[in-house]
């Protein structure tokens, strides 16, 4: 039987799922219906399928993980550990990067730049896009392949005691298991991390500069471009928040061994973790116009054909 913290943890990520799940789907459909619709696609766009793509399959994979911590029975052979594991790895440094390129991207069309090479990247920014989604998946990709060559399965030993093994060897395999998860998830976090950072220091530069050329004009006169960055700077910094949060806190799930069992501090990061992907997801939907609009329209229909029904059930 869990504890009584595990339990109330658990049903909280399952809730955070539920809402990632629907706000990253509603995000990707939008985005493919009117790609098929109108024949053409922006950068922004693209993006957004990527990341809500893989923070779908990253919500899939933090489900898995909560039942290899507690309901292990479906998690005993090695190469299943080692598949999940590596899966794990790969979505989560994938989202963090597309999140990164889609703050590069509004960064980039949202500030003056006269510098020669930010210029020429500024123009040149829709070609480079595919390249960089597709560099993406190769950095993933090699930030997390190794961890199929990792000693079995010990690195995904549960936290709560659920260990399958009680030998010493599998205690010194854990260990050493352990650094190596912790090494390639730092290492994959690090630079997109740095990027994001760099975004928002750019933005937040370019709103002073701006707001200080506008002193000029009458007070009462708002200009657009300053809701602009406002608006990217939220998303940015609150994808920083909680991207932030879940790197803590996963470190922490990382660093829990059957050795250091604390339930409490395993119920709080889980439910940590969960938040990033599915808040974030709808505060994408809300500093996006046309994401916005569709929710709209899909409440909209979804009222009247509620409304529809239950006529048809009067009559």
């Amino acid at each position: 039987m869990l504890p009584p913290v595990l339990i109330i943890s658990i049903t909280i990520v399952a809730i955070e799922v539920v809402v990632g799940v629907l706000g990253n789907g509603f995000i990707t459909a939008v985005n493919i219906t009117n790609w098929i619709k109108s024949k053409q696609i922006s950068s922004a766009n693209v993006i957004l399928i990527f990341l809500s793509t893989s923070r779908f399959i990253l919500q899939v994979t933090i489900l898995m993980h909560i039942h290899s911590l507690y309901f292990a029975d479906l998690f005993k052979l090695a190469s299943v550990y080692k598949a999940f594991g590596a899966i794990w790895m790969f979505v989560n440094h994938a989202s963090l990067w597309f999140s990164t390129w889609l703050f590069v991207l509004y960064c980039v069309k949202i500030i003056n730049v006269t510098q020669w090479l930010l210029l020429q990247i500024k123009l040149r920014i829709a070609g480079i896009i595919p390249w960089l989604l597709l560099g993406s998946l190769v950095m993933s990709s090699v930030t997390s392949l190794p961890l199929l060559w990792i000693a079995p399965s010990t690195y995904l030993c549960s936290s709560t005691g659920n260990c399958r093994e009680n030998s010493t060897t599998h205690v010194t395999d854990w260990h050493s298991s352990q650094l190596y998860l912790l090494l390639l998830y730092i290492i994959g976090c690090f630079f997109p991390l740095v990027l994001s950072v760099i975004t928002s220091a750019l933005l937040i530069t370019s709103l002073w500069k701006h707001s200080k050329k506008m002193q000029c004009y009458v007070d009462t006169f708002r200009d657009s471009l300053i809701d602009v960055h406002l608006t990217a700077i939220k998303s940015i910094i609150s994808f920083l928040i909680l991207y932030l949060s879940s790197f803590i806190a996963q470190i922490l799930l990382i660093l829990s061994t059957s050795q250091s069992k604390d339930d409490v501090k395993v119920a709080v990061s889980l439910v940590v973790v969960g938040a990033y992907p599915s808040i974030h997801s709808i505060i994408l939907i809300l500093v996006n116009s046309k994401l916005i609009l569709a929710f709209r329209m899909f409440c909209q229909h979804l009222k009247c054909h509620l409304e529809n029904k239950t006529l048809c059930l009067l009559l």
